[in-house]
């Protein structure tokens, strides 16, 4: 099973695919958790050229096709690999970021995004895609009361910015509902857990 967590900056993506791989490994369940951009040794190189602050000439469409280089990098190399393992993968991120950011933030084709992505993920599509929505101010303040080091080049776009990704997001999960679980990121950490963690094990098979 490929399971995906999406959310703006701050809305607490990397605390909850933690608790949600404890969770199932506490069942027996075999998990393999990793992130976008990156997750692979080029993926992660493509990562640090991305996300750099002093990076500011990087052009939109550049932008997207590093994105999708190091999307197609961690499928061959461990996604793939992974559920053909039997694994239960955990990815932070995943294609639906690109047409939230670069689509829906940046103002690119829609359409041509999601051939690309196609291209880059093999089309292989999440069973489930856990959306963690915050507001985006909210959401920035506590990215930023974190680590220093992790601010990078796209949290330091403008608001308006934030706000379309936000609202890209939420138009996405309304037309496939099937596949996407909405989560209010305002929650109290182990409230979020608990409804992440009973969708997944009902999809699995599994008991609470």
């Amino acid at each position: 099973m490929f399971i995906t967590f999406e959310g703006a900056e701050g809305s607490g993506k990397t605390t909850q695919i933690q608790l949600l791989a404890d969770a199932l490994r506490l069942r027996g369940i075999d998990v393999a958790t990793t992130r976008e951009p990156g997750g692979t040794r080029i993926g992660d190189g493509i990562r640090s050229l991305l996300l750099d602050l002093t990076h500011t000439e990087i052009s939109p469409r550049t932008e997207t096709l590093l994105f999708q280089a190091a999307r197609a990098q961690l499928v061959d190399e461990v996604i793939l690999p992974a559920l053909a393992a039997g694994r239960v993968v955990l990815c932070d991120r995943y294609v639906d970021s690109t047409l939230a950011y670069q689509g829906y933030g940046r103002g690119q084709p829609l359409d041509a995004l999601r051939a690309l992505g196609a291209y880059a993920t093999r089309q292989l599509t999440p069973t489930l895609t856990i959306y963690l929505d915050i507001d985006v101010v909210a959401g920035l303040a506590r990215k930023r009361t974190g680590a220093a080091a992790e601010w990078n080049r796209m949290e330091n776009l403008e608001i308006e910015f934030h706000r379309r990704v936000r609202a890209g997001y939420l138009a996405m999960a309304a037309q496939e509902p099937a596949r996407w679980l909405v989560l209010d990121a305002a929650q109290s950490i182990d409230a979020i857990h608990l409804a992440i963690r009973t969708q997944v094990l009902e999809l699995l098979g599994k008991s609470s």
